[in-house]
């Protein structure tokens, strides 16, 4: 079986036995490459990378996967905060993901999918699931004027989001495709004036400035965004002035807005059916799996109009 791994640092296409651990067997139909992903190439992780995506089980139901397995008995757990979990398990890191041409995961991994979604965009719910969290810990609500800083997957889903749940939306994005995909999602491109929420997708000491300062007084900067470097902590003075809010956010869990069982994981699926839009605003490229490193070389170059590149096994 095919799978993608580092050998060396880089990225690869080798061989591997096929699964044979308990759980559910996932014909993977689709795998996004994640930024995450990117980063961790020189992490020398042993493992199968993906952690977003989509397949069919034996009877053919298409279906995405959760790729996180909480313990569901420790203290964060316990209080419906599984993304908090003390003993988390990723799939895609601590255990082989999905850019392969099957997985086994976990039943309690599988989310379903609403017949308007092809199994090849489902990949996309893990990151929305990520965006969901991120508005949702933000504190969004109808009638908000929000900023999403950042035009990647995360931005440009947390567009959608904010959106889907009433708010008013303006997008600041570095690059043009970045732009000009905010504004098919229905995003404003110019940021004016103060936000009640921000949310800080893009990662970047700068970026961090730039929502701090475009924070109402008493505001909220939401951040899904990954400091891989660290980051000194900008604009002190502003953010005590105003008093705003840093909520880092974190994967996801289940927010309760919508009954106790419904995972961001479904709101996120449900999304994805409710905006189709989605799908050819944020993804870009398409590989065959034997393609995977022409296809991560392509999704690290952002100024080349990369934003989400998809394996097809």
């Amino acid at each position: 079986m095919r799978a993608v791994r580092t050998v060396d640092g880089a990225f690869r296409v080798v061989e591997v036995p096929e699964p044979d651990s308990d759980g559910v067997l996932v014909e993977v139909a689709s795998a996004g490459i994640c930024g995450s992903d990117l980063h961790m190439a020189g992490f020398g992780l042993p493992g199968t990378f993906g952690h977003e995506v989509a397949g069919r089980l034996a009877d053919g139901t298409p279906v995405a996967i959760q790729p996180t397995v909480a313990c569901g008995t420790c203290d964060r757990c316990s209080v419906g905060a599984a993304q908090q979990c003390r003993s988390m398990v990723l799939y895609g890191i601590g255990r082989d993901g999905g850019m392969a041409d099957r997985l086994v995961v976990d039943p309690s991994c599988l989310v379903a999918l609403d017949d308007r979604i092809p199994v090849g965009d489902a990949c996309l719910v893990e990151p929305i699931a990520v965006s969901i969290h991120a508005v949702h810990v933000g504190g969004v609500e109808a009638g908000n004027r929000v900023l999403v800083v950042g035009g990647g997957t995360i931005g440009l889903t947390a567009v959608a989001a904010a959106r889907h749940a009433g708010a008013e939306v303006d997008l600041s994005a570095r690059h043009p495709h970045q732009i000009e995909a905010g504004e098919r999602l229905g995003a404003g491109t110019a940021a004016t004036g103060e936000y009640d929420v921000v949310v800080e997708a893009a990662g970047t000491e700068g970026a961090l400035a730039t929502a701090i300062d475009c924070a109402r007084p008493g505001g909220t900067v939401a951040i899904p965004g990954v400091y891989w470097d660290g980051v000194a902590l900008p604009n002190v003075m502003s953010m005590f002035l105003k008093e705003v809010r840093l909520q880092p956010s974190s994967m996801y869990g289940c927010s309760g807005r919508h009954g106790p069982d419904v995972r961001e994981t479904d709101e996120a699926a449900a999304l994805l059916a409710a905006v189709p839009e989605l799908v050819s605003a944020v993804v870009t490229h398409r590989f065959g799996l034997d393609d995977a490193e022409e296809a991560f070389r392509v999704a690290a170059d952002r100024k080349a109009g990369a934003i989400k590149v998809v394996l097809e096994p």
